[in-house]
């Protein structure tokens, strides 16, 4: 429904890793907080929520894309590298070239449908070794504005070779450290295949995947009793409106940008998704 990485917020236990790190170093330097540990405590809930309020964002907490987006963290650029990444996520492969000649293709992990890894051409901004837990023994953050999104490890090595991350592009540990260990700063990284749009959802729209997709999620948070149909009709349109009362949003029954991001950051807290 909308793209972004997972969305960071206060949970049990606290949410860690180098995309904490990122958005904690970010509020730093912005004045928000006076230090970073990597743990997303209450004191950096605390701070993204007077973020929030001073950009005129819903403030809630939850670190999701408007909210990175607005905290500027892709905004950097470095010189340029030998080494080109592209990415395929139709058929999850990433592609390392040095001085336009193919040097290995290796298996990777990749967005699913509701949460797909952005299109686009991309560059490493950041990397960090030994992030740990399910980001594995490297990570390469990728300047895609939105959200944490990075080239990582796993805990989860079943994962590699299907449509399953956050977003995130996962790898096998071996393979991470090899592309860490030669791809430097400034590397860009082309990511591939369908382009998935986002629609403004309403009553009277065609069916579609994403309509079965907001029915689904819907039907977690317990606001949707119909038939998972792919129908925007009259018990979808009611459930929306439920869930907009319940955020305290304008309940028009329309799945706009702001609804989206609601809905998909409550669903993963309800499912306690936590995976990047």
């Amino acid at each position: 429904m909308i793209q972004s990485s997972r969305y960071l917020r206060l949970s049990t236990p606290n949410m860690q890793g180098p995309d904490v790190i990122a958005l904690q170093r970010r509020l730093v330097t912005l004045g928000y907080l006076s230090e970073w540990n990597g743990i997303f405590d209450t004191r950096t809930e605390q701070a993204v929520r007077k973020f929030q309020q001073d950009r005129n964002l819903h403030s809630d907490g939850i670190v999701g894309p408007h909210t990175w987006t607005s905290l500027g963290l892709g905004n950097i650029e470095f010189g340029g590298s030998p080494y080109y990444i592209s990415v395929d996520t139709q058929q999850n492969i990433l592609s390392l070239f040095q001085n336009g000649r193919h040097i290995k293709t290796y298996s990777v992990a990749t967005g699913k449908p509701s949460t797909p890894t952005p299109v686009g051409d991309w560059m490493i901004i950041e990397k960090t070794e030994n992030p740990g837990g399910p980001f594995g023994a490297r990570w390469n953050r990728l300047s895609i504005p939105n959200g944490g999104y990075a080239i990582h490890g796993t805990d989860n090595p079943q994962s590699i070779g299907f449509s399953v991350t956050h977003g995130c592009i996962r790898m096998n540990q071996d393979d991470l450290i090899e592309l860490y260990d030669r791809a430097p700063l400034g590397t860009i990284v082309t990511i591939t295949g369908r382009s998935i749009t986002t629609r403004i959802l309403f009553r009277g729209v065609s069916r579609g995947d994403d309509i079965l997709e907001l029915q689904r999620m819907l039907q977690v948070l317990g606001f949707y009793k119909g038939d998972v149909d792919g129908a925007y009709g009259p018990s979808t349109e009611s459930a929306v409106r439920a869930f907009q009362t319940s955020q305290q949003m304008v309940a028009d029954g329309i799945v706009g940008p702001r609804t989206a991001n609601a809905i998909q950051s409550r669903y993963d807290i309800a499912l306690g998704d936590v995976q990047p």
